[in-house]
């Protein structure tokens, strides 16, 4: 599985202009799951990003973790993170296929919850407008593979 995640004062998720989703203080995750990828794989993507030191302590070191501010996450599907750029139009074939696809996303914000994180969802498969407020700005992207 790949995400990105952006340390946020705020995030919000609309579909047709209404609200599905918010977090305060915390994480927004786009996520995509990979042609093969597996709920063994949410759960690792989960547990690591539940523990990441990326919130600054009192000394503003980057120390903490989201758990750790008592902080909470939104996760919006993200497909186009299987980008492949070998020609000028992107392919995403590497994808995992759209019912695949929305099980492993739902089962990463489970994975996320029992790792102590609240969580707020988008819409699998909606056309989303997500707005945000960085903070820092603090930008991760994680690949299950490279973990």
């Amino acid at each position: 599985m790949r995400a990105v995640l952006q340390r946020v004062t705020e995030a919000r998720v609309q579909v047709d202009g209404t609200l599905i989703g918010e977090t305060g203080k915390g994480f927004l995750i786009l996520v995509c799951a990979m042609a093969g990828d597996s709920e063994a794989q949410a759960e690792k993507l989960a547990a690591k990003v539940a523990k990441l030191r990326v919130f600054k302590d009192a000394h503003g070191k980057m120390n903490l973790s989201v758990r750790d501010i008592g902080g909470s996450a939104l996760v919006v599907s993200q497909f186009t993170l299987a980008a492949d750029l070998r020609g000028n139009r992107p392919g995403f074939s590497t994808a995992a296929p759209p019912s695949e696809g929305e099980r492993l996303y739902h089962h990463f914000s489970q994975a996320l919850v029992k790792e102590g994180v609240p969580v707020a969802n988008g819409q699998f498969g909606a056309d989303m407008a997500v707005s945000l407020m960085n903070d820092g700005p603090v930008t991760i992207w994680m690949d299950t593979d490279a973990l």
